[in-house]
Order: structure tokens, then sequence, then C-alpha cells
């Protein structure tokens, strides 16, 4: 294995400054938080966002002070922490009541050991799973110019939003952040940015070598909840082919706001299914204005698959969105 250099700044201007350096010497650069995901690129010599199968310099932010804390502020909102393991997200008491859906969702990834190491940031721009990325193919994402999975293995890929690369996002929370409004701070050498989580994800026909908005020298500070608004309710639901320790063949998160039995808001966001956490408006547009009922909870479940385009080995996927959708959605809106 090439060696590399392992930084450990203090703080995020150090870390910033230590990523300007290396760059400025012509150093490939990755960040490492719980380091689960990285480290299994590095052992396959899978090539990273800079192009290469090990970085010059690793910066290990686990050092940094300050980036693992949940903070809720008087206003009812909460600032979380990029480095806030899996873990501590799943089983804070404030989480659960407020975010239901980002605990359940921080709290279905992967096994224990995974989730105590593992972070909120790192979880959210995790490489794609894709076997043929992580077995060395020169596929999009490895910077060649062919998608094996078109003609080949697809039956995890995409069924929405695929072309030229069929990859599907891996993260968990990244579909409760969406569907919950929150918003990412980005620290760099060209200065920080807040993006909305909506804007944060990229699709491949946009980027097909990336699956975020993150230049390679920035990294995921910390994320931002707006307070809940009376009358919210969330939930995440996913389907796994084994019982643990795997990513999603399709998983929603609802987050939706009752005034009494009426839906007066709601986001579905879908998960396992395309190469960014995939918003239904047709299928929300629904519910809005109306009690949910068994009846019109069926026909959002049929509304989230509309324009699925499925692979040779896929489809099935369809008919688990639909069914998956409509019992989330039924079970949230009647629930006490």
């Amino acid at each position: 294995m090439k060696t590399f250099t392992n930084q450990n700044p203090g703080t995020v201007d150090e870390a910033i400054e230590l990523v300007r350096t290396a760059r400025e010497d012509g150093h490939s650069v990755s960040f490492a938080g719980g380091g689960t995901d990285l480290l299994q690129l590095v052992k396959e010599r899978v090539v990273n966002r800079s192009g290469q199968d090990v970085p010059d310099v690793l910066v290990n932010l686990k050092s940094l002070e300050g980036v693992d804390q949940v903070s809720f502020s008087s206003l009812g909102g909460v600032a979380i922490g990029g480095l806030t393991t899996l873990s501590n997200l799943a089983n804070n008491p404030r989480i659960l009541d407020d975010y239901k859906v980002l605990a359940e969702a921080a709290g279905q990834v992967g096994t224990p050991q995974i989730r105590n190491a593992g972070t909120l940031a790192g979880n959210v721009c995790q490489r794609p799973w894709c076997w043929y990325y992580r077995n060395g193919f020169p596929c999009y994402k490895a910077g060649g110019n062919e998608c094996f999975s078109i003609a080949g293995e697809n039956q995890l890929h995409a069924i929405f939003g695929g072309g030229p690369s069929f990859i599907v996002h891996p993260s968990d929370v990244a579909p409760a952040l969406v569907a919950l409004d929150a918003t990412f701070n980005v620290a760099g050498p060209s200065g920080n940015r807040v993006i909305s989580s909506s804007d944060f994800f990229v699709l491949p026909r946009d980027n097909v070598q990336h699956e975020n908005v993150l230049s390679d020298d920035e990294f995921l500070i910390s994320v931002d909840l707006p307070a809940p608004p009376n009358g919210l309710k969330s939930t995440y639901h996913k389907v796994m082919d084994r019982d643990a320790w795997t990513h999603a063949l399709v998983s929603v998160a609802v987050v939706m706001e009752m005034d009494g039995d009426i839906c007066s808001a709601v986001k579905i966001v879908l998960g396992g299914v395309a190469p960014e956490p995939w918003r239904v408006p047709s299928a929300e547009a629904l519910l809005i204005g109306n009690v949910v009922t068994e009846e019109l909870a069926r026909s959002v479940g049929e509304a989230a698959v509309s324009g699925a385009r499925p692979l040779a080995k896929n489809a099935y996927k369809i008919p688990l969105v639909r069914g998956v959708v409509a019992r989330t959605v039924l079970a949230l809106a009647t629930s006490v």
C-alpha cells in the first residue's frame, strides 16, 4: 500500500489550512471521521473523489473540537455536529421526540459496532456500494466511461434518476435529512458554505463522478434542523434483504404535519432507489388537505412509483416502493 501522511488538526481552521497546504503541494486529500467507509475504500484500492486509490494526506477530523455534539437552540431548532456518531443520534431523547425519522434512520445503519464508530457526515457522504465500483471496474464513478450495471447485475440499482450511472445513494440518514428540510454547513479552503439538503445531492446526469456538491477539499461540519412545528409526525421504514449490516433495497422517510385528522403538509423521500434521496411530490400532493384513509394511502403508494424506470433485474422495487409508502403513510397518519 502507498504510504500517506496522517494529519490531526485540533480546529476546523487548522484542518482547512492543512488541506490548502496539501493541495498547493499537489497532494490528494481524504477526510476521516468514523473511517468505516474510507478504510474499506483504501483496503480495496477503490478510486476516491480525487482520482486516487490511496490519498497522499489523510486529515483526521476526529481530532477536531466541538463537532461531535448535538445542540438545541432556545428557538427549538438543533445543530448536529458532523462527527456525531450514529449511535448518539439514534439514542438522543430529544432527537427521538422531535425528529423521530432521523433517530430511526440512524438506528438502522449497519450494526451496533458500525453505528458506534460511524458518523452523521460519513453516512451522508459515503461513496456508492455498487459492486462494479467497489471491485475495481473502470466505471463512471471510477473515472471510466461505462456503467456496467446496465447490461450486468443490476438487482440493487436505481429505478429513478439513473443515467449514465445507475448507482443508488447508500445513506439511511440522507432521506430523513431531506424530509426534515435540513441545511448543511460545509468548510473548505475557499470558505464556508450553507447548502440546503435539497441542493446538496446531485444526479449522475449533472456530475457522474460525484454524489454531492462538495469539492474534493471540502468537508461537512454540521447539519441544522428547523424547529419542529406543532402536529409534526415522522418515521423511517427500511426494507433489507437480510436482518442487519446491509443497505436498503427500498426505504422511505415520511415527515407529516397533522391538523387533527387532516394532513396539512408532508414530505416523502425514498432511499435505495435513486442516485440521490428521491422525493415524490406527486404522492405528497394527494395527502395535503385530506384525512388519510387506507384507500388514499394506496393511491399515494401508486403515485410514488410514477416515472420509475427499472433495469432488467430490479423491477421488484416498484411493488416494494408502492407497498412500503402506502403502509408507512397510513401508519404514521393514524398513530397516536
